[in-house]
C-alpha cells in the first residue's frame, strides 16, 4: 500500500432512481453522453484520472487542489449549457465535493478519510453546485476568481469531526487561475529534470537517484542555448504522481526528463525518457543496465549519454567538468539534508538557527572535508548574525573560507559562501563568488537570488532586479519563494515601483503564512506608500507570526532605510 496527499473530487447524478424509473435507456444514454463529451476530457485537460465510476456516481484524484476545482467549475458550467435546451424532469445534474487529504492506494483503487470527507461534501452540495473543505477553500481563494459562501462547520455522518465547508457560487465568473497559471516557455530550449523514482526501499539507490538528477540538471544548464529549472523546483515534485502536461504548464518548459532506477540483482537498470511537455509524447527514450557495483560509474555515462542525445554537438571534454564526487559518509550527507530543510519548515526562530547550526555541525565532525555542509553552516550563522541570532559572524567567515579552501569551483559551495560574505559586509567578494558560482551553473537559482539581494546592498537596485527576477523564474516551485519575494519586493520599492514592490510582496506572503519576513517587508513599503493603516496592521501580523521580533531583526530584513521607517509604527 501506498499513501499520498491528493485532492479528491466526489459527484453523482441528482434524482438518479428517479430518472432510471422515469427513462431508464435514456437516462443512461444521456449519463453516457454527459460522461464522453463533457467530464472525461476536461478531467484529463486537469491533469486529474478517474478513479472508478458507479451507477450515479464518480470519483476522481489530482495532483493540484486548483486544477481539481478549475475541473468541477467548468464541468458544472457545461452541464448546465446542455441542459439549457432539456425538459427539466430530464436533466442530469451533478453535486459535487472536493477535499484535499491523505489517501490509500491499492492497485488502481483509492481510499482512506480524504476519499470519505469528499464523499460527505458531495452530499452537502446543492444540485449543479460544489461544496469543497476548508483547506481547499484556503488554497484556491486567492488563485481564482471564484466565490465561495462559507457554510460553516457541518456535523455529517461517519466523520468524527464537524467539518468546515464552503459553497461555490455558481454566478461566479468563470474559473481564472492567478499563481497557478500557465507559465510561457522562454525562447530557448526549457528543459525541466524531474528526480529519478528509486523503484527500490535501499537508501544508497536513493543517493544515486538524487545524485543523477543533480548531475542531468548541471550538465543541460552549462549549454547557452537550453534554460534548465533550478533542482528546488524539479525536486518539488519528487515522490508525487506527475501529469507531464501540468509540470510542463506550472514550469513554463517544453520538456521534461523522468526516468526511474531500478536494482535487478547484482545490476541496476535505469530507464530515462525525453517528453514533450505540452502533448505528452515521449521524444526519446532508453535504458540503461549495469553492475550494481560500478553505481558512480553509471550516474556520470547516463549523464552524458542524455546531454550527447540532447545536444550531439556537445563533446566528451565537456562532460569531464561536472563529474559529482559524493559525499564521504552517506550519515553526513543524511545529517546535511535535515539541516536544509530546517529553516523552510520551521521558520527562521531562534532555535531554529541553533537546531540547524548543530546539524550541519555533525555533518561535518563525519566528514570533515565536506565543503557543502561549511558553506551551508557559513550562510546559516551569517542570516543568523544579520538578525540577531548569531551573536559573532567569525565562526560563519571562517566556515566560508574553509568550505571555498576546500571545494572552489562547486557552484553550490560558491554560492552559499559568496551569499554569506555578502550578508556579512563582504559585499564585493561575495558578487564574485556568486557571479561564479552561475558561470559554473546557471540553474543555481539561489546564487541569483544572492546576487540580485548583494547588488541591492551595492546601490545598484536595477541590476538586482533582473537578477531577482531570473532566480525567480527558474525556479518557481522553490520552497524559498516567499523570503526571495520579499527580497523582490524591496527593490522593486527601491527604485520607485511602490505598487509592484507591495504586489510582490503581498504574493510572498500568501506564499507561506508561518513566515514573518514578508509581511515586515509589506509593512516598511505600505508605509512609503503613506497607507499607515494598512503598515500598522501588516505589521501587527508579523508579530504575531514572531512576537520577539526587534527592531535588529527587521533592519537585517529590510535595511537600514526601511527600518528607519518601521519605527514610525513601532510603538503602535
Amino acid at each position: 500500500m501506498e499513501r499520498r496527499l491528493a485532492a479528491i473530487l466526489a459527484a453523482d447524478v441528482v434524482g438518479y432512481s428517479r430518472l432510471i424509473r422515469s427513462d431508464e435507456e435514456g437516462t443512461l444514454a444521456a449519463l453516457k453522453a454527459v460522461r464522453t463529451d463533457v467530464i472525461d476530457p476536461l478531467i484529463a485537460t486537469h491533469g486529474g484520472r478517474i478513479v472508478k465510476l458507479m451507477g450515479d456516481g464518480m470519483l476522481a484524484e489530482f495532483a493540484s487542489v486548483v486544477d481539481a476545482v478549475r475541473a468541477a467549475v467548468e464541468t458544472q458550467q457545461a452541464v448546465a449549457e446542455r441542459n439549457g435546451t432539456v425538459p427539466e424532469e430530464k436533466r442530469i445534474e451533478f453535486r459535487v465535493g472536493i477535499n484535499m487529504g491523505d489517501v490509500v492506494i491499492e492497485g488502481d483503487d483509492i481510499h482512506g478519510d480524504g476519499v470519505n470527507v469528499a464523499a460527505r461534501l458531495e452530499g452537502l452540495a446543492k444540485p449543479g453546485g460544489i461544496c469543497v473543505s476548508g483547506n481547499v477553500y484556503e488554497e484556491v481563494r486567492d488563485r481564482t476568481d471564484l466565490r465561495f459562501e462559507d457554510l460553516g462547520e457541518q456535523e455529517v455522518k461517519n466523520i468524527n469531526r464537524p467539518l468546515r465547508v464552503w459553497q461555490w457560487i455558481a454566478d461566479s465568473p468563470a474559473v481564472s487561475i492567478k499563481t497557478n497559471a500557465p507559465i510561457p516557455p522562454p525562447d530557448k530550449a526549457s528543459i525541466a529534470v524531474l528526480p529519478l523514482d528509486n523503484m527500490s526501499d535501499s537508501r544508497e539507490y536513493e543517493y544515486l537517484a538524487d545524485g543523477m538528477t543533480e548531475d542531468i540538471i548541471t550538465l543541460l544548464a552549462r549549454i547557452p542555448s537550453f534554460f534548465v529549472i533550478s533542482r528546488n523546483s524539479s525536486f518539488s515534485y519528487k515522490g508525487q504522481r506527475r501529469d507531464i502536461r501540468q509540470v510542463g504548464r506550472e514550469l513554463g518548459v517544453r520538456y521534461v526528463i523522468e526516468g526511474s532506477l531500478r536494482p535487478i540483482g547484482d545490476r541496476v537498470r535505469v530507464t530515462i525518457q525525453l517528453i514533450e511537455a505540452e502533448t505528452g509524447n515521449h521524444i526519446w527514450a532508453e535504458r540503461f543496465d549495469r553492475a550494481a557495483a560500478d553505481l558512480f560509474d553509471v550516474q556520470d555515462e547516463i549523464t552524458n549519454a542524455i546531454v550527447a542525445r540532447l545536444e550531439p554537438e556537445l563533446t566528451r571534454a565537456e562532460f569531464a567538468l561536472i563529474r559529482r564526487r559524493p559525499p564521504a559518509d552517506m550519515d553526513a550527507w543524511d545529517y546535511y539534508r535535515q539541516a536544509s530543510g530546517v529553516l523552510s519548515l520551521k521558520g527562521w526562530h531562534q532555535r531554529t538557527f541553533a537546531e540547524g547550526a548543530e546539524l550541519y555541525r555533525k555533518a561535518i565532525a563525519l566528514d570533515p572535508e565536506f565543503a557543502p555542509a561549511h558553506a551551508a553552516l557559513s550562510l546559516l550563522l551569517s542570516l543568523g548574525h544579520m538578525i540577531g541570532h548569531v551573536t559573532e559572524p567569525d565562526e560563519a567567515l571562517a566556515e566560508a573560507d574553509r568550505a571555498l579552501a576546500l571545494d572552489s569551483d562547486s557552484s553550490e559551495v560558491l554560492g552559499f559562501a559568496g551569499c554569506a560574505l555578502s550578508d556579512l559586509g563582504h559585499t564585493t567578494r561575495g558578487i564574485e563568488l556568486l557571479e561564479k558560482a552561475i558561470d559554473r551553473d546557471p540553474s543555481n537559482a539561489q546564487a541569483w537570488v544572492a546576487l540580485g539581494a548583494a547588488l541591492l546592498t551595492a546601490r545598484r537596485p536595477e541590476l538586482a532586479i533582473e537578477k531577482l527576477e531570473h532566480g525567480l523564474r527558474i525556479s518557481p516551485r522553490d520552497n524559498r519563494l516567499a523570503v526571495w519575494g520579499g527580497i523582490l519586493a524591496l527593490a522593486l520599492g527601491f527604485v520607485g515601483r511602490l505598487d509592484d514592490a507591495i504586489e510582490q510582496a503581498r504574493i510572498a506572503c500568501r506564499r507561506d503564512d508561518k513566515l514573518h519576513n514578508p509581511r515586515v517587508v509589506m509593512a516598511a513599503l505600505l508605509i512609503n506608500a503613506d497607507r499607515l493603516e494598512e503598515a500598522v496592521a501588516a505589521l501587527a501580523e508579523a508579530r504575531r507570526i514572531r512576537p520577539k521580533i526587534s527592531l535588529r531583526e527587521v533592519r537585517g530584513i529590510v535595511g537600514g532605510r526601511y527600518a528607519e521607517t518601521l519605527r514610525k509604527i513601532w510603538e503602535l
